[in-house]
């Protein structure tokens, strides 16, 4: 199986609009993240596929039902912070508390144990490796944060582009982590990370599995890349959508630039219907089974 994973966010959380949309604005404007989810939620039962459900703990606050439903259908609930901030604006202390907090409010809600955590907007990156360290010390088993390709505001584009461990280096300061590689002493913390999968061409990784980029390109070069990653690579890719993403209805935010704009209303009518072929043209699962030993064997 792939992994199929959605951030559960709302359309005026996006990164792209924080500076129109600042956290004090959020309650003022309409909430439409339970119904967008609840139709994804719809569609992935009709094509009979669990997900990976990356959810924000602001909306948990507001939607705790939905986050029950979200795993009574059988779907993985895993975290997407608090308050929808990108880590590289964030001290340690301000990540540590988000983090912890939606957390802890996540696994009220579900009665179990949220192994996994994404950052909004990719956004551990060189200068903010710390967070690996708060994510294993609040108790994550894996990260999926780490987006391997070139890009204006995300991206460790020479990381690998599959599941990999990641380890942190001897050493005084934090941040020291790096692909698992056997330099780290035997006892050094380490984590999963679970990367969105970019397709290989031409010496390099171009996005291809969700987000923008597939209402940006036409389906058939996403199916292409998707396939190639399978078939090149023998390996399963992640794929990434948002709730908002099939609300081509949503209110128009005013204010932000163009690039913002156009990024993130483009082909929103596409969404919905290329999820359907997606869907009916590739096996998907949740993260915690398509990724090997995230889950321990039961006795």
């Amino acid at each position: 199986m792939n992994a199929f994973t959605v951030d559960v966010e709302d359309f005026f959380h996006v990164s792209a609009f924080e500076a129109v949309c600042p956290p004090d604005t959020w309650d003022r404007w309409e909430l439409r993240v339970e119904r967008n989810t609840e139709r994804m939620l719809a569609l992935l039962a009709e094509h009979r596929v669990r997900a990976t459900f990356f959810v924000l703990g602001w909306v948990a606050e507001r939607c705790p039902g939905l986050v029950q439903r979200i795993h009574g259908a059988g779907h993985e609930v895993a975290c997407h912070g608090h308050g929808h901030r990108r880590v590289n604006t964030l001290d340690r202390e301000a990540f540590r508390q988000d983090v912890r907090r939606a957390k802890a409010l996540l696994e009220d809600l579900v009665g179990e144990a949220v192994l996994g955590y994404r950052a909004p907007s990719y956004s551990i990156g060189p200068t903010s490796l710390w967070a690996f360290d708060e994510l294993v010390e609040a108790g994550f088993t894996y990260d999926s944060s780490v987006f391997p390709v070139r890009h204006d505001l995300y991206g460790l584009s020479e990381w690998p582009r599959f599941p990999f461990r990641l380890e942190r280096l001897d050493g005084e300061g934090a941040g020291n982590w790096v692909p698992a590689g056997g330099r780290g002493p035997d006892d050094a913390p380490t984590l999963l990370e679970v990367p969105i999968t970019p397709v290989r061409l031409w010496g390099r990784n171009w996005p291809a599995a969700g987000g923008g980029y597939f209402r940006l390109l036409p389906y058939p070069v996403t199916r292409w890349a998707l396939r190639r990653i399978r078939e090149r690579d023998g390996r399963p890719f992640v794929f990434y959508v948002h709730p908002w993403e099939i609300d081509p209805a949503q209110p128009r935010i005013e204010g932000a630039g163009l690039k913002s704009r156009f990024r993130h209303y483009l082909n929103l009518h596409r969404t919905e219907p290329r999820l359907r072929r997606l869907l009916s043209e590739f096996p998907f699962g949740p993260i915690r089974e398509v990724v090997p030993g995230l889950v321990p064997p039961s006795p």
